[in-house]
């Protein structure tokens, strides 16, 4: 689950920057898409989750983009349950430090997690 967690990170950093629906208007997160999946394609086989915070749709139309890259590079992303969350609409959603202070959002991100869990370890089991 640590790698799960530092993955999360690792996107969310590196994600900033992006707008007006883009996904690969950040070269940090293409490069490091390509880098990851060049021989060994260490995306290969693997269980993913998308998880996006955002202005109006909280980032949908880059899940559906990301979704179409993990088609190519052999990640499987679980379908349900999806999570977006529209960053700027009340209540607040993140402090001033950047971290989740909503509920809600919380509860749905444990799901997520919870449902990557268990995806993995169907994969896995698989192979």
């Amino acid at each position: 689950m640590a790698s799960v967690i530092k993955v999360v990170a690792l996107s969310g950093s590196l994600r900033k920057g992006s707008y007006n629906t883009g996904l690969i208007r950040s070269g940090p997160l293409k490069n490091a898409i390509d880098w990851a999946s060049r021989p060994p394609n260490v995306w290969a086989d693997k269980a993913g989750a998308i998880v996006s915070a955002g202005g109006g749709h909280g980032g949908a139309k880059s899940h559906y983009h990301l979704r179409q890259i993990g088609v190519f590079l052999d990640l499987h992303f679980i379908n349900k349950p999806e999570f977006f969350i529209n960053a700027f609409q009340p209540p607040p959603k993140f402090n001033s430090d950047g971290d989740l202070i909503d509920e809600d959002a919380k509860n749905r991100l444990k799901e997520i997690l919870l449902s990557l869990k268990a995806f993995t370890l169907r994969l896995q089991a698989k192979n």
